[in-house]
């Protein structure tokens, strides 16, 4: 990927839609890709997620328009959409501007007065790569329009923009660690969202020595088994019984930490279940494990938390694949500081909300080229050629024009 400074990319963005267009774009916006740490399936039972947004910045560059058509462009993938204000409608082929038309959707079944647009998207990853591109998209777009238009919209009202886009026009979950971590991240921190209050903390993440790597393994994404299934109500209930009030605990409360106790409320559901709804507990635990350690600027014990998050996601929940396995094993084999076990130099997860193909991993920077090599002979074994991205914590959404 083409090393670009924030103002080349923003520059290209303008030039791409003046380009298309024969006009300069009036608004500007710019949110960052992002990804889930810990917690990302833990959602619908008002738990928390440890989210990191990332250095890979989504343009959205918007002008008016006189009549009530929208038009779309994605300048890296050279493809055009388009639309009418008066017929907007989820269609399947329009995969990447479904997110544009969601966004101005939610505005106008808000009330809020949307007029023609013409939009350029400019992203040098693309959605599919698993990485937040999309809510990158939907923040971005959100806060190009409100300026575009002077919309009287606080950002709240923003969000409830999102959230009616999402929920209304795509027909899908709005997911508030995706929106929070894309809005009100800050450049070296990292965002952890209480589902339980719809709230969010930022902690800092003062690790300088250490490079962040997002890795695509390319391995096609295959639904293993019904992800819906875990978060019907029946067991959001047999969770809820299992929450203690602890005020010594980041949140107020932890899982009942009791095998006896654990294992006769889960006993009324199959083997497969239980051990989905005890890697929920375990995730809750690695988070404010992961909490506590980076507060106190101890990365061992965040790292330590990782680490048993994956193992947690490949043995209970059943979401990783041999792939991903054999690349975080190459990983700890490069630097496993056999002097203390529970204190690694590195860790690494698979991450995303569904059955992602996408690693992690967090290591010294003396490690990075022996981690890049090894990831030659993941090709040569797998038949699948990886892309990586270094990142590094970065900030929410921002209006650049």
């Amino acid at each position: 990927m083409e090393q670009l400074t924030f103002e080349q990319m923003c520059a290209k963005t303008e030039i791409a839609h003046n380009l298309e267009y024969q006009e300069k774009p009036v608004s500007v916006a710019t949110a960052n890709g992002r990804f889930h740490l810990i917690g990302e399936h833990c959602w619908f039972c008002k738990d928390k997620t440890l989210s990191m947004s990332v250095n890979l910045p989504v343009f959205v560059a918007v002008s008016p328009r006189d009549d009530s058509s929208v038009k779309f462009y994605f300048q890296q993938l050279d493809e055009r959409k388009r639309a009418n204000l008066a017929s907007l409608k989820f269609k399947k082929e329009d995969r990447w501007a479904n997110a544009l038309k969601a966004i101005i959707y939610g505005f106008t079944s808000g009330g809020f007065e949307v007029k023609g647009l013409n939009i350029t998207v400019w992203s040098q990853v693309l959605p599919s790569a698993g990485f937040g591109i999309t809510t990158a998209i939907k923040i971005a777009s959100a806060w190009a329009i409100r300026k575009l238009y002077s919309l009287p919209c606080t950002d709240e009202q923003l969000l409830q923009v999102i959230e009616r886009g999402n929920k209304l026009f795509l027909n899908t979950e709005n997911h508030i660690a995706d929106n929070f971590a894309a809005i009100y991240s800050k450049p070296g921190h990292i965002l952890l969202t209480d589902h339980s209050t719809n709230t969010y903390d930022l902690i800092p993440f003062n690790f300088d020595d250490k490079v962040i790597l997002l890795t695509d393994a390319k391995v096609p994404r295959i639904d293993l088994w019904n992800k819906d299934s875990v978060s019907q109500p029946e067991n959001v209930l047999l969770l809820g019984e299992l929450k203690e009030r602890k005020t010594n605990v980041y949140g107020g409360w932890k899982y009942e930490e009791n095998p006896n106790e654990v294992n006769e409320v889960l006993s009324v559901v199959n083997e497969e279940m239980r051990r989905r709804l005890l890697c929920i507990m375990k995730e809750h635990s690695s988070i404010l494990e992961a909490q506590a350690s980076l507060e106190k600027g101890e990365f061992g014990g965040f790292a330590r938390a990782v680490n048993h998050s994956h193992i947690n996601m490949r043995d209970l929940f059943d979401i990783s694949c041999p792939e991903i396995d054999w690349i975080l094993k190459r990983l700890q084999e490069i630097n496993p500081n056999p002097e203390d076990s529970r204190n690694p130099v590195s860790c690494g997860r698979i991450t995303g909300k569904g059955f992602g193909r996408v690693a992690y991993t967090i290591m010294n920077r003396s490690d990075e080229e022996n981690f890049k090599k090894k990831l030659v002979e993941y090709e040569r074994i797998f038949g699948f050629k990886a892309e990586c991205y270094e990142v590094k914590p970065a900030g929410g959404v921002t209006v650049v024009r």
